[in-house]
């Protein structure tokens, strides 16, 4: 994006911060201290911060089980047997679906496995899974464990896709070009829609035309995405998307995963799935008979009853994301993260210590950029904590920085260039 005549001036850091319309959800969020002082807080990535409003969210659910008990199931504002929908809209609107495609549920793995039953169904010749290189542990782990499940072979099953030599990221035409390659030997097109170490965000767009071209299934694991990037899961016709709601959704360490699944598979009882009393059809549940038949949409993929308690802390995030609103949140996201670059590319200049990997254009990018360290190694990482930077060490030497628009500043960023401009004359 072009640098909107940024400046290396605190001055100039406090003009776009007065002018941001989105600078008042800064204070409904809890900043952890290092040496005693609010920390520089770019690690949105992994953990997003508190919100205020979790604590309130969550005493009124203690109220409602302390005064309610088993009654709260059916009884007041938020009853738990239907508390699910409360969440929808706002998933909706973040991940660019219908209400009825998502719903929050499990965590990311257990949800990944879950869907791979349903869309992962080898037969004949067409077996292969098309993943990108160096995807996220979980994701490897799901695949090569899927694939062992139907007698098959990981190394000759999974094809990763890598850079080009000497590049950091992974072009769109090789990308494209490899399902096509593949044909009809391909099954599932399962990637991370933003890459965790790099930072590229793919084009989930015609990802997924390509993987419908030749036969395939197409999913994405929206974990670095979700509440980060602009999605349009539904328009660009994705089959079917998990993610996280503990990093850029800020919803608490290990809180309650989503799933998405697309409209056209919301009453195909043809797909394999495991079944479980809460994803049976609402009106007959308390029947209790034999005979699964899934809920309408994505909620015919539940198994277990909703955890409250995480669906509180994941409403307390999920209000202030729909009172932001999703393209308030991107427009200030490309500004912070611009400014970002600027700043390290006017800093760094040709000291040879540092490269940023993630992809130069905004469109290709969430809020983060990674770093490749030449020079000094972990130590330049410690070196910026000590000064209050908290960001992400990612071996074997790349530092993730996410300044999220949700709650980091144009200041924020400002005092990380002046503590990399310190860093700059120690490892040289």
């Amino acid at each position: 994006m072009p640098n909107l005549n940024f400046e290396f001036t605190e001055e100039f850091a406090l003009k776009m911060d007065q002018n941001d319309p989105l600078r008042s959800y800064r204070d409904q969020f809890y900043f952890p201290k290092v040496n005693g002082r609010d920390a520089l807080y770019f690690c949105g990535n992994s953990l997003g911060l508190q919100p205020k409003s979790v604590k309130t969210y969550l005493e009124k659910e203690l109220e409602n089980w302390a005064n309610l008990a088993v009654d709260g199931h059916f009884e007041g504002e938020d009853a738990w047997m239907y508390v699910r929908q409360k969440s929808k809209p706002a998933l909706a609107q973040i991940l660019g679906a219908h209400p009825h495609e998502v719903v929050a549920m499990n965590n990311l793995t257990s949800n990944l496995h879950f869907l791979l039953v349903s869309f992962y169904q080898p037969k004949g010749e067409r077996t292969k899974i098309l993943c990108e290189a160096g995807a996220f542990p979980s994701d490897q782990y799901a695949l090569e464990s899927q694939v062992k499940f139907h007698g098959l072979d990981p190394e000759e099953t999974i094809v990763e896709l890598a850079p080009r030599a000497g590049e950091h990221i992974l072009r769109t035409e090789d990308i494209l070009a490899k399902v096509k390659e593949i044909g009809s030997s391909l099954a599932l097109v399962m990637m991370g829609g933003i890459q965790y170490y790099s930072g590229q965000l793919f084009d989930m767009k015609d990802i997924t035309a390509a993987a419908h071209g030749v036969g395939a299934y197409c999913g994405f694991d929206l974990a670095h995405a979700a509440g980060n990037a602009p999605l349009k899961l539904h328009n660009w016709g994705v089959d079917f998307a998990t993610w996280c709601s503990y990093k850029y959704l800020n919803s608490g360490p290990g809180n309650i995963s989503g799933i998405f699944v697309h409209e056209r598979f919301a009453d195909d009882q043809s797909l394999p799935r495991f079944a479980g009393w809460w994803g049976h059809d609402e009106g007959q549940r308390f029947l209790m008979e034999k005979g699964f038949i899934p809920m309408h949409g994505a909620d015919g993929w539940q198994l277990a009853n909703s955890n409250i308690l995480a669906l509180a802390a994941h409403q307390a995030s999920l209000d202030l994301f729909a009172q932001a609103g999703m393209e308030q949140l991107r427009a200030k996201s490309e500004k912070l993260t611009g400014y970002l670059e600027f700043l390290i590319d006017e800093i760094s200049g040709n000291s040879g210590i540092l490269e940023i990997i993630t992809p130069r254009t905004a469109s290709e990018r969430g809020c983060q950029l990674s770093l490749l360290i030449h020079k000094g190694g972990k130590a330049v990482f410690d070196s910026w904590y000590a000064h209050g930077v908290v960001g992400d060490w990612r071996n074997p030497n790349v530092i993730r920085l996410a300044p999220t628009p949700m709650y980091n500043s144009f200041l924020d960023v400002y005092r990380f260039g002046k503590i990399l401009e310190q860093s700059l004359h120690d490892f040289a």
